[in-house]
């Protein structure tokens, strides 16, 4: 029990950093540089904010088991004239390769997200925020969470790239994750084509039929080449789904489960 406490108490004060350091990054530049008139305390903020706390608090424990369970069951089944393959690269060769294929690996399960619709029973939670910013990158249905780790990282442990190597990577690309839902326009340059930028995935949230462009959260060059990138002219649309949605943080979780009225198979 004594184990337990200290864990929670050790998850506990990593999520207020993380909190206040978030808060340091993006308020300041959603301020500065605002895309959209809209308050910071808007109304669903409090459904967000408890998807942050079931994030930070909850989940991120469980992904890191997923992805330890995922390293050694795939791991050991990767072909050994690949890996040994990869192994004779150079350092920053193998880590460029399992970034890239994970990067095109979740693309593509991005975009069937939109396209099955099993799928999109969970990924629609993410889009049905009526509003976008750092806080709403957090609503995130955990199996759909679950769905991209696992095409994030496979293809590393196929590879049999170490992730050690590659988690201050992912975390660097997991904090630009965040700052493509911010409320921010602003010249990023090489940096938005290559990372990310949120004015292209303000629109990959348009409310339009299962939007068809901008999957590629942080790596928008793919967009490029496989022909699903756009960047709109200016920003006179809602954000959201055209079919309803719960607004409660618990329903939304729950209804993914449920029998969806109309969904063809």
């Amino acid at each position: 029990m004594t184990w337990l406490l200290e864990e929670l108490r050790a998850s506990v004060l990593e999520t207020g950093v993380a909190f206040f350091v978030l808060v340091a990054l993006f308020v300041p530049l959603e301020r500065s540089f605002a895309a959209r008139r809209q308050r910071h305390l808007r109304p669903e903020i409090g459904v967000d904010f408890a998807y942050f706390l079931f994030q930070n608090l909850l989940m991120a424990s469980v992904l890191i088991s997923f992805n330890t369970w995922l390293q050694f069951t795939v791991g050991p089944l990767a072909p050994r004239a690949l890996t040994r393959a990869v192994d004779t690269l150079p350092f920053l060769a193998q880590v460029a390769l399992a970034v890239f294929a994970g990067d095109v690996l979740l693309y593509w399960g991005h975009r069937a997200c939109h396209t099955f619709p099993i799928l999109w029973r969970f990924h629609s939670v993410h889009h049905s925020a009526k509003t976008i910013d750092w806080v709403a990158a957090h609503r995130e249905h955990p199996l759909d969470g679950l769905f991209s780790q696992l095409c994030l990282n496979l293809p590393a442990f196929v590879l049999g790239v170490g992730v050690h190597a590659i988690v201050p990577l992912f975390v660097l690309r997991a904090c630009f994750a965040t700052f493509v839902h911010t409320n921010v326009r602003m010249p990023l340059g090489p940096i938005g084509f290559f990372l990310g930028d949120p004015v292209l995935h303000r629109w990959h949230h348009a409310r339009v039929p299962r939007c068809r462009h901008n999957f590629a959260n942080i790596a928008p060059y793919l967009d490029v080449l496989f022909g699903t990138h756009h960047r709109p002219a200016d920003e006179s649309y809602e954000l959201g789904m055209e079919e309803p949605a719960p607004s409660g943080f618990v329903e939304q979780l729950v209804v993914p489960f449920l029998p969806q009225r109309g969904e063809k198979s």
